[in-house]
């Protein structure tokens, strides 16, 4: 695991469309049982190196019912984005995360995860990455579905970031359904 993280850290595959470079932020153990696949770091992680270290992060944590100390603990919980490195802003936020990034490590990552029970898909691109076909038309209906990918220990979410109060604001069933069962099953892995 420590010469592929390292290889990962390393990785310029793509830097000529990286504005700020490469900086790929990726946190794994073989013992976690949790993974969380989400986008691609922002401007913040970005500058620290440390994932999921912005307002987004904090409300994740939330949403997980986890401490600092839990969520930061690899053994526990493996950090994984779609893109590795901050893909620089667009008209309305920031990129998609690079194309080049899942097929080129997450295979090899997961691999080495032999005990992942439970993997968190944050967003549409981890979403219609790795449900493929049985993703639905919108991330609406694929989170309010969330009970149709628990065979597979997935567990589809929508981003935690401040832009999506309108979505949660108007998706109550979210914090009402979806929220407790997620706090249940991350609370019985990471003890």
């Amino acid at each position: 695991m420590d010469d592929l993280l390292y290889n990962i850290r390393q990785c310029t595959i793509c830097s000529e469309h990286l504005p700020l470079g490469p900086r790929p932020i990726v946190t794994a153990h073989p013992n976690a049982k949790i993974v969380i696949i989400g986008q691609a770091p922002g401007t913040s992680v970005h500058k620290t190196g440390i994932p999921w270290d912005d307002p987004s992060g904090r409300q994740l944590r939330k949403w997980l019912g986890v401490t600092d100390k839990q969520f930061y603990d690899e053994t526990k919980i493996a950090l994984i984005p779609m893109g590795f490195c901050y893909p620089g802003k667009g008209k309305t936020g920031d990129l998609p995360p690079r194309l080049e990034c899942a097929p080129q490590w997450h295979e090899p990552l997961l691999n080495k995860l032999p005990n992942i029970e439970l993997v968190i898909l944050i967003g549409m691109y981890s979403q219609k990455y790795y449900l493929r076909s049985e993703a639905k038309k919108t991330l609406t209906e694929t989170v309010a579905n969330y009970k149709d990918y628990l065979p597979k220990k997935y567990l589809p979410l929508p981003h935690p970031s401040p832009r999506n109060r309108f979505w949660l604001t108007k998706n109550p069933w979210f914090d009402i359904e979806v929220l407790p069962e997620l706090q249940v099953r991350v609370k019985q892995l990471i003890l």
